[in-house]
């Protein structure tokens, strides 16, 4: 269902997008959402899990950057999963007032355990795009993403 906003063609047409691209992320985030919650992780700390794993320690404001949220819901998430000893604070060796977040190897098994089924499933919702409408998704989305002017 498209929108029934009162515009010229060039803003129904930009409504309409908007709303298709919200809603079929939203559907997608839901699902995949529920895969994790199977796994007792929220997306938050699956960000925050596989970005450790694959990038290495980093400062929370790094890890923010990196998984979208702000400073203080990234601070919650790292207490979560630091209260569930996934992840560790380390003071930074060249500035101590730093902390740095090294994942533990308690949260190295989880995400190594938890990626691979969350991985296949995103793939199958994606199934439905053949190989070169998946790159376009992709190609499109970079665009969107990277604009500068608003």
């Amino acid at each position: 269902m498209g929108t029934h906003y009162k515009g010229s063609r060039k803003e129904i047409d930009a409504l309409d997008c908007y709303i298709k691209l919200i809603r079929s992320a939203e559907l997608l985030n839901a699902k995949i959402n529920l895969e994790l919650s199977k796994f007792n992780l929220t997306e938050s700390q699956f960000g925050v899990l596989d970005a450790l794993l694959h990038l290495g320690p980093m400062k929370h404001k790094e890890i923010g950057k990196k998984i979208l949220k702000s400073g203080g819901n990234i601070t919650m998430v790292i207490n979560n999963l630091e209260r569930r000893e996934l992840v560790q604070r380390k003071r930074g060796e060249k500035d101590k007032r730093q902390f740095i977040i090294h994942l533990t190897s308690k949260g190295k098994s989880k995400i190594q355990e938890v990626l691979p089924p969350i991985v296949k499933k995103i793939r199958k919702h994606f199934d439905i795009l053949n190989k070169d409408e998946q790159r376009e998704l992709q190609r499109l989305s970079k665009i969107i993403g990277l604009q500068k002017r608003i």
